[in-house]
């Protein structure tokens, strides 16, 4: 999810017993010679250490959710992780055509499936309401297109600061902002173009209907379990409290199987697998949404086909940050695992990729748009700006392989036809999906 480098890290090192959990390590993870002193200790540490004190160790899935998204103290609750100042950049933050060209895919997908008379944009976890905020300009600027299309706004998100910091990107100020802290949409307002944009915490309030779904570096920060292969079978990966140490974490190993090991395949030939239930609930409830209402889902996240096994790492200050410690102060994050979301859509709609983001953004036209926008600038430092922002998001070494695309679409949307088609007329040939394959347009 991060600029940083989110290389797998390296293999696991555990040794497993079948009755006394053992300490677990891993490349990026806390070498136990880090001095105590350099560890504070911070509220959520001591709800953490109060909860397995309590109840016992807790699965590395229950850990991300409380230091991530605990009312009280959770990590996203309550700031503003992203930019400069913050703990990592994403690529909106970078540079304004990635959002805009994400725009055209949507436009592009809105005219391959009939220009309907409305749609709605979905989008989970908006950050700072950057990537809606160039996507709803490129919906201005190509207004002629859309000018019979009702098109509204949603936002899905769970964090009140960043909630906050979207409306002040995106609605008009004059037009004040509609608040119901008990209802499902809990924010309501209207963008500087006049589009309505709502609010909500959980994708399941959203209204149903045809709609284009964005999940933009959303996925790799839903709660994982991890397994290590051990002679005895798979044992879950926990947190516990490091005996030797006060007010320090552990990794230790399950003594014997847990109800999450249901979610390993049975082919699995990895020593070490991640795997998120979360992703998989979020995938059905939009592939039967799609198949239901038409539409799309486009993800854009660091992950795998089902290859890497330890990704699970966190950041602050834009650096590695030990996992494990002072939680609540850093980004917790894994990759995800592309293989894993294609399988819990059940086949019920299409998946298109994962293909890697310099293939996807330079089919999307990106060479030709940083040429108008060069073409357009006198400003040197501006020039700079752009062609930083196009190194970033292109080159291989940076986010150019390291980041993907994965995309859910009607089964019709592909094999040409719609629900309504009689099925004795001939099936159009369908337009090629933009972005997979070069865009075109009609």
């Amino acid at each position: 999810m991060r600029l940083l480098a989110k290389a797998g890290a390296g293999l696991l090192s555990a040794h497993a017993r079948a009755v006394t959990p053992c300490l677990w390590r891993g490349k990026y993870f806390s070498s136990g010679k880090e001095p105590v002193e350099n560890q504070p200790v911070t509220p959520i540490l001591r709800h953490l250490m109060y909860k397995i004190k309590s109840t016992g160790p807790i699965t590395v899935a229950e850990y991300m959710k409380e230091v991530l998204t605990n009312p009280a103290k959770g990590y996203y609750v309550h700031r503003d992780m992203l930019g400069e100042k913050g703990d990592f950049i994403t690529s909106p933050e970078i540079s304004q055509i990635f959002g805009e060209l994400l725009g055209i895919w949507f436009i592009s997908e809105w005219m391959a499936t009939g220009k309907t008379a409305a749609f709605q944009l979905v989008e989970l976890g908006p950050g700072r309401g950057t990537l809606a905020g160039d996507i709803l300009r490129v919906f201005s600027q190509l207004g002629s297109v859309l000018k019979n299309c009702d098109i509204s706004i949603h936002l899905v998100e769970v964090s009140q600061k960043l909630s906050e910091i979207q409306a002040l990107t995106l609605t008009e100020e004059k037009v004040p902002l509609e608040r119901s802290d008990g209802s499902p949409v809990y924010m309501k307002g209207v963008s500087k173009s006049g589009i309505p944009i709502s609010w909500y915490r959980d994708l399941r309030d959203v209204p149903k209907g045809y709609s284009f779904y964005l999940a933009h570096e959303f996925f790799d920060v839903l709660p994982v379990h991890k397994f290590q292969k051990t002679p005895q079978g798979w044992r879950e990966v926990f947190i516990d409290i490091d005996p030797q140490v006060s007010d320090k974490l552990r990794f230790v190993l399950a003594p014997c199987a847990t109800p999450a090991e249901a979610f390993i395949q049975h082919d699995e030939t990895r020593d070490h697998v991640e795997v998120c239930p979360d992703a998989g609930v979020i995938i059905q409830e939009l592939s039967q949404r799609i198949a239901l209402t038409g539409g799309a889902a486009l993800i854009a996240d660091y992950g795998h086909d089902g290859t890497k096994t330890d990704t699970f790492r966190g950041f602050c200050g834009h650096k590695l940050h030990d996992v494990l410690i002072a939680p609540g102060t850093a980004d917790l994050t894994a990759d995800v695992d592309f293989s894993y979301l294609r399988r819990m859509a059940q086949e019920k709609v299409a998946s298109l990729g994962p293909i890697k983001q310099q293939t996807f953004l330079k089919n999307m036209g990106i060479d030709v748009r940083l040429k108008v926008l060069l073409d357009k600038s006198d400003e040197p430092s501006l020039r700079q700006q752009l062609l930083q922002g196009y190194d970033m998001l292109m080159n291989p070494k940076k986010m150019g392989e390291r980041f993907n695309f994965f995309a859910l679409l009607p089964h019709q949307r592909l094999h040409g036809g719609s629900h309504q088609s009689n099925s004795r007329q001939s099936k159009p040939s369908p337009t090629p999906v933009a972005g997979f394959s070069e865009l075109v347009w009609q």
